[in-house]
């Protein structure tokens, strides 16, 4: 039987080594990763990279790997990576000049997630990043660079807009129309939660407050569905989306158009619900060809004529590296964006004074919250991927939409500049979106 294993054993026969990897942050997602690729034959963990190096140490120690070579010397590195060894540093920015064949961005902040991204496909490296918060801001123009140069931009499989899509995908291939596609939420949803609110929580569960905080306020929902958008060219449901609560059971009736009893002013449209759906993915299908639908519904997929068809987990780090190995052996990217269909634009969680610095994502003073691209540019409002950093120049109360009047951003923010390149060179959206 053919594997993404055995082919990456004869891959790494064919070019006579492994695949060199290097994997940048080694927080939860990243030890997860790390965990998942040094174990896979085939490839080489070359180096793990985070500020904290105490961390790149946990990744190699679950690894049983204790000969490793510690460094922010750029020639030190590359030498111990072509002899073969494991390597750690304190220095992202140095990935891109070392001899490693991918790099696995998981930083999960957007501005050190883009500086690293865009320098590595300049220097002719394939990506793959757990960073969707950047992907939404920024994805078009990572696509392009990474077209140009002949390598692989890829986000991550094991988050829900990836394994979503290969529903949508899927249905595609079988010529059923997607009525709505989308994900169970985890967490409660605690708009003006901060990381003080969820800390003990997040304590119990081995989770960075900020990273739990992001969950709960609806910043990751909102960017998840906002990647599936735009990769799949679905459009947003509405500005926030309705977000009712469903059931497993119940999918293809909460989900249906309004004039069958639904939520849905139309079809086509990305959407999440509260409930017994988390942690999985879904998407609602119709056919209109009669026969197809009651075969559909002689095998037990419900009466119609809509349909749900549903995957009740995803794995995150543990299927990410997926992505990695579509990458090396196949040249595919699991998830881009070629133009964004829906933007993530910044909501208050406080009100907020002139001279106020903003956090950013899973922080005090914002939150994510979903629109549909042309409305956000229609109304001049400010993605939070580029929110970081900024100071407030105009007054603004608690639950309102950050407009670029509000706001002046942080122009030394290496996203605020690829932004505004992507911006120049018309790729953000789509031409018909113009």
């Amino acid at each position: 039987m053919v594997t993404y294993t055995s082919r990456l054993r004869d891959h790494a026969r064919k070019t006579g080594r492994d695949t060199r990897i290097a994997l940048v942050g080694a927080g939860q997602m990243g030890r997860g990763f790390g965990n998942q690729l040094g174990r896979k034959e085939g490839i080489s963990l070359s180096i793990v990279v985070d500020t904290d190096l105490e961390r790149v140490k946990v990744v190699y120690a679950d690894l049983g790997i204790t000969d490793v070579v510690f460094s922010d010397d750029k020639d030190v590195l590359s030498k111990a990576i072509l002899d073969g060894k494991h390597t750690g540093s304190t220095n992202a920015l140095l990935v891109s000049e070392l001899p490693v064949d991918l790099v696995v961005e998981g930083t999960g902040v957007p501005d050190i997630g883009a500086q690293i991204t865009y320098t590595s496909l300049l220097a002719k490296k394939d990506v793959a990043v757990l960073n969707v918060e950047m992907d939404v801001t920024i994805g078009p123009l990572l696509h392009k660079v990474a077209t140009d140069n002949g390598v692989i931009y890829a986000v991550c499989h094991g988050d829900e807009p990836i394994e979503a899509k290969v529903l949508v995908d899927y249905a595609r291939d079988l010529n059923f129309e997607i009525i709505c596609a989308g994900k169970g939420k985890n967490n409660p949803f605690e708009p003006l939660s901060t990381p003080d609110t969820v800390r003990d929580i997040a304590i119990k569960k081995k989770m960075n407050p900020k990273m739990l905080c992001s969950f709960t306020d609806g910043s990751k929902t909102m960017t998840e569905m906002v990647a599936l958008a735009n990769t799949t060219g679905l459009q947003l449901s509405k500005r926030g989306m309705y977000g009712p609560a469903s059931s497993i059971k119940t999918l293809h009736n909460t989900f249906a158009l309004e004039v069958d009893g639904g939520v849905l002013d139309r079809p086509g449209v990305v959407d999440y619900c509260t409930g017994d759906v988390a942690p999985g993915v879904f998407v609602i299908v119709r056919h209109n060809d009669p026969y197809i639908a009651h075969e559909m519904s002689y095998l037990a997929m419900g009466p119609g004529p809509y349909f749900a068809l549903y995957r009740p987990f995803h794995l995150a780090s543990i299927e990410a590296p997926i992505t990695v190995y579509r990458a090396i052996l196949d040249r595919e990217s699991s998830l881009f964006a070629p133009h964004l269909n829906a933007e993530v634009v910044t909501m208050t969680k406080k009100n907020l004074e002139i001279g106020d610095v903003i956090d950013g994502i899973g922080g005090y003073t914002v939150r994510g919250f979903a629109d549909n691209a042309v409305d956000a540019k229609r109304d001049n409002l400010v993605p939070i991927g580029l929110i970081a950093g900024a100071k407030v120049i105009k007054p603004i109360g608690v639950g309102e939409l950050l407009t670029y009047d509000h706001v002046e951003l942080n122009q030394g923010s290496f996203i605020v500049q690829l932004r505004k390149k992507q911006d120049d060179l018309g790729l953000t959206y789509a031409p018909d979106q113009k």
